[in-house]
């Protein structure tokens, strides 16, 4: 199976559904995988037609995380350079879109899983899921920001519980620590995502984007991109925009109301 055919993307009525679907592997990622996710991130960032994207898996399965079949063969440069340092490009462009993005988590969200969980702005949980960072358990760390956007979002000290001591949250625990937004019967999550989206959409797109810009730079994910494209929003908008772009196409000075003469 390809990476573009390990996902699957549908919209309708302004909500864009991504899909894991490699279920014979508990939808765990490889390199190819993550190729693809960048590309449908570009891809959903562009699309009018997409105002909030639900994220979820395909079976009894979130996300198993990184492919440990992919990654452990690696050596400890090419692991370095590539598989952590690509995964964090993926996912910090996921966390980046535009749209907010809800996960409908059905099965254990666990190592990658939880990072991946973590780029959303809203999670929904089954009853049933168990949250965890089992990494350190493989003498290896969480390298897809499992310790950087994942503190940022859920506090440190339950990261900490996962990633240092081992534990393994459930549902419940996990909404009480922060990890979870709402939990919800097993089966539940994605209708229960596709009503949030809904009512989401009600809401001033424009001022959704924005906000959802400010809160992302407020938790130090893009302060730099936020305030560049917040400036460069407004002089896209302006008459000196206009008169700049009309004068170098009839190879002219400017005329910016008679400043700097």
């Amino acid at each position: 199976m390809s990476g573009h055919e390990a996902f699957a993307l549908t919209v309708g009525a302004g909500v864009g559904t991504l899909r894991i679907r490699r279920e014979d592997k508990r939808n765990a990622l490889d390199a190819a995988m993550m190729e693809a996710l960048a590309g449908l991130c570009r891809e959903i960032e562009r699309r009018d037609d997409i105002g909030v994207l639900i994220l979820t898996g395909s079976g009894r399965s979130f996300c198993a995380g990184g492919d440990i079949a992919a990654w452990s063969g690696e050596s400890p440069a090419a692991f370095a350079r590539h598989w952590v340092r690509d995964g964090h490009e993926v996912f910090d462009r996921l966390a980046r879109l535009r749209q907010p993005v809800i996960a409908a988590l059905n099965g254990p969200v666990l190592g990658g899983g939880l990072e991946l969980a973590a780029c959303a702005d809203y999670r929904i949980a089954e009853a049933q899921v168990r949250f965890g960072q089992p990494e350190t358990g493989l003498g290896i760390i969480a390298g897809w920001s499992g310790t950087q956007r994942a503190v940022r979002r859920f506090g440190a000290q339950a990261v900490r519980r996962m990633a240092l001591f081992g534990e393994v949250l459930t549902a419940e625990q996990a909404l009480l620590a922060g990890l979870a937004d709402r939990v919800v019967p097993e089966g539940e999550a994605l209708g229960a995502a596709q009503a949030v989206a809904r009512s989401l959409l009600t809401r001033g797109p424009l001022a959704t984007e924005l906000t959802k810009m400010l809160i992302n730079a407020a938790e130090g994910e893009e302060g730099g991109r936020v305030l560049e494209s917040f400036a460069g929003r407004i002089s896209a908008a302006s008459d000196e925009l206009r008169e700049g772009v009309t004068a170098f196409r009839e190879k002219r000075r400017p005329d910016f109301g008679g400043r700097g003469d």
